[in-house]
């Protein structure tokens, strides 16, 4: 198996062009495949049912309570990352849900929409390093 780290998403281009994809290095690709999980639906990964994580079950589901829906996605997502990414260890999700109002300029129109805070941290088992990930996504449609 190859120890080369392929750079997503993959520019096809280069291979028809007899070129090489482009290459990264280990907290690139793993930052890569946690946004994978994050996106992949339970049941979407044809040869592994298992794969991803709770966020679209979740994301059409009435928040009665912050604390408990913030709960119940960091554990999916750690059980995932956890089970899915080998390269990580001592791994810890925090998942902080706000609220966010965005203005549309122009039309006196206002929208609220969840905002869901993510930070991955753990430690990267070929080197020692510290590793951290953090992105945002906002919920009702899902995007980031």
């Amino acid at each position: 198996m190859s120890d080369l780290l392929y750079q997503k998403p993959f520019r096809l281009r280069n291979i028809f062009a007899g070129k090489e994809l482009d290459i990264t290095d280990t907290g690139r690709s793993i930052s890569q495949h946690i946004e994978l999980i994050i996106f992949t639906r339970y049941g979407e990964h044809r040869h592994n049912e298992d794969y991803g994580c709770e966020i679209w079950d979740l994301d059409f589901e009435l928040v009665v309570s912050e604390r408990i829906w913030e709960e119940k996605f960091r554990q999916s997502l750690q059980r995932s990352i956890m089970r899915d990414e080998p390269r990580l260890d001592r791994i810890e999700v925090e998942v902080k849900m706000s609220e966010v109002e965005k203005l549309f300029f122009g039309r006196n129109i206002s929208e609220i929409k969840k905002k869901v805070a993510l930070t991955v941290t753990g430690i990267v088992q070929s080197t020692g390093e510290h590793y951290s990930f953090n992105t945002a996504l906002f919920l009702s449609p899902l995007c980031s």
